[in-house]
């Protein structure tokens, strides 16, 4: 990959990570946010959960409507719309201001993180798209894992407004960074809608979709109670508990890379592989979570299969739709958010009903759902000697 590749792509990169930033990075400081706003903690938690429902709504339409337009555009105003809204943010008088300057941005979410992956790809060869892909993707990883701490830390030696400035400038940056260095891309062959929207005629396009909501049911499903379980099983917090999480962070940005080289060597293997070895690893997180020095070996793990999660729920719905690359990565991107809000909602049943050290039976049931529409798949449209390569 020539250095001029490898500078577009970590620009893709910082676009995509200003943007999940701008998502997740409210997570660590919502207790000061509802405080500021006079609202209840619950309440505050809309700028997270109304974003996110913006995304999954958003998910499958606008990438499919913007998929005509020049997409070094169609960049740009994503980006500028991400800056606008976050200096709004820093103005908000009344939380009604703040949850419109989240929601409306979080819709055009899907858009920039489908046209990057896309973009990616479209710029390597073949064999190198999950690499390519997977650099991107690392961006979604950093977004989550980084942005909480930074902006929990900025908030706390400065103010929630140095913290909204924060996201605004990452934004910006990115924006720069495409104005200068992107070149135009404007859209060769250009798709109806109607031929797009044609994928969801196919069966594989539901098989792909159903898999990828059940990965990342059974990898949000735990990892969302991922401190609870910490603090109940394991009995670490505090400091311990942000080693931790820094820890699977770290983790889980290794596991993009590995991720993307996986795929490139092996993709289908890969895949049918996956949830096996996930399954292993919250089967020793059931038995072992108890001891701490298991644990920090689980958590290493657990970090880096959690982060190959997104590498194959990419791959496994744009492979299956290669004619509709956008629309392929917006129904990726819905398919991972219902996933997360399944995974999440099925495991806090098993928490009230059972206790949190079961959560992790619920992630193996939703890894054996997954399995089961990961091999309908590839026993239906994959030729064996693909499979053994």
């Amino acid at each position: 990959m020539s250095k001029r590749n490898n500078l577009f792509i970590f620009i893709l990169t910082l676009g995509v990570f200003g943007i999940l930033n701008t998502e997740m990075g409210v997570i660590g400081i919502l207790p000061q946010i509802a405080e500021q706003f006079n609202v209840s903690v619950s309440q505050a938690g809309l700028l997270v959960s109304l974003f996110a429902l913006a995304v999954a709504i958003s998910g499958p339409i606008l990438p499919l409507v913007f998929s005509r337009f020049n997409r070094r555009g169609v960049m740009l105003l994503v980006l500028g719309v991400f800056v606008i809204s976050n200096i709004f943010s820093i103005f908000a008088t009344n939380f009604t201001f703040a949850i419109i300057a989240r929601v409306i941005p979080a819709f055009l979410h899907p858009v920039y993180i489908s046209i990057a992956l896309t973009a990616a790809a479209s710029s390597v060869s073949e064999k190198e798209i999950p690499k390519a892909v997977s650099k991107v993707i690392m961006g979604v990883s950093a977004g989550i894992v980084l942005g909480v701490p930074i902006t929990t830390f900025i908030a706390s030696i400065a103010s929630i407004d140095a913290a909204m400035t924060f996201f605004a400038i990452v934004n910006a940056v990115a924006f720069i960074g495409v104005l200068l260095f992107v070149p135009s891309m404007p859209v060769r062959e250009r798709l109806s809608y109607g031929s797009q929207l044609r994928v969801l005629k196919k069966a594989i396009t539901w098989q792909s979709i159903v898999a990828v909501i059940f990965v990342n049911a059974a990898t949000a499903g735990v990892y969302s109670y991922f401190a609870e379980y910490l603090a109940t099983i394991t009995h670490i917090s505090g400091k311990g508990l942000s080693l931790m999480l820094v820890i699977f962070g770290a983790a889980s940005l290794f596991g993009n890379v590995l991720g993307g080289r996986l795929l490139s060597e092996n993709a289908i293997k890969s895949v049918m592989i996956y949830p096996f070895v996930f399954g292993v690893v919250y089967i020793f997180l059931f038995f072992m979570g108890q001891f701490t020095v298991p644990m920090f070996i689980i958590v290493v793990i657990w970090g880096v299969l959690y982060a190959i999660a997104s590498n194959i729920s990419q791959y496994w719905i744009t492979s299956a739709a290669p004619e509709a690359p956008e629309f392929a990565n917006g129904l990726f991107l819905t398919s991972g958010n219902l996933g997360v809000t399944i995974g999440t909602t099925v495991g806090g049943l098993f928490i009230s009903g059972m206790g949190v050290r079961y959560i992790v039976v619920g992630g193996l049931l939703f890894l054996i759902l997954s399995l089961a529409f990961i091999l309908l798949r590839i026993y239906m449209y994959t030729p064996k000697k693909q499979i053994s390569h």
